[in-house]
């Protein structure tokens, strides 16, 4: 990406971002829902250089981005494409919940891929198929449970006041839902993107990996 599609890119992005928190339904749950952008961005605008990104994985973060960003606007309980699935499809609830945990598997996934490919002897041809899916989808299961740790540790310090950034609705087993659906994600971009990743991965000025 050159440097005037990534000022493009960012300034998107953070359009987004300040438009999500306009009217936001609690401005707390926002903060705590869009927190993984107010990190990522900066974090790939700083290490652009040095490790730039495939378009791919670029597109990735940004639908991730917004999925985040939808969340945190009306909350995940509350968001109008939960209501709509709801309705098409005889849910008892909002999912658009599972949605963003979906995601939370499926683009961490190629992000750790990425970084194994690129700075890990895991890029050795022996190593490409089943330690690299073993080693990926582990990483996006520990990410997932950290998440859950982090959801424990608000309902904690914030009693009733976290629900809306809990969005269980009543689910007693929303935490081991949310980590399947991470965990599906993980499994699904591997299976369905790593060749295309493969692909735009050798496209890229990459220093080399260390020897295995």
């Amino acid at each position: 990406m050159t440097r005037s599609a990534l000022f493009a890119y960012a300034t998107a992005l953070v359009a987004l971002l300040v438009a999500s928190g306009i009217d936001a339904y609690e401005q707390f749950t926002w903060a705590m829902e869009v927190a993984p952008v107010f990190i990522a961005l900066p974090l790939m605008l700083a290490t652009h250089r040095r490790f730039p990104l495939p378009p791919l994985l670029y597109a990735l973060i940004a639908l991730h981005m917004w999925v985040l960003m939808l969340g945190g606007h009306y909350t995940y309980a509350r968001v109008p494409l939960g209501f709509w699935m709801e309705d098409a499809f005889g849910f008892t609830r909002n999912h658009y919940d599972r949605i963003g945990h979906l995601m939370q598997g499926f683009v961490p996934a190629i992000v750790a891929r990425e970084v194994l490919l690129r700075r890990t002897p895991l890029s050795a041809p022996a190593m490409r198929g089943g330690w690299l899916f073993l080693v990926v989808t582990s990483i996006c299961l520990a990410f997932s449970a950290l998440y859950e740790l982090i959801e424990w540790g608000a309902a904690e310090a914030m009693g009733a006041g976290a629900d809306d950034f809990l969005g269980t609705q009543g689910d007693l087993f929303d935490t081991q839902k949310d980590m399947f659906c991470a965990w599906v994600g993980a499994m699904a971009a591997q299976w369905l993107l790593a060749r295309w990743h493969d692909r735009q991965i050798s496209r890229l000025p990459v220093r080399p990996a260390p020897p295995a």
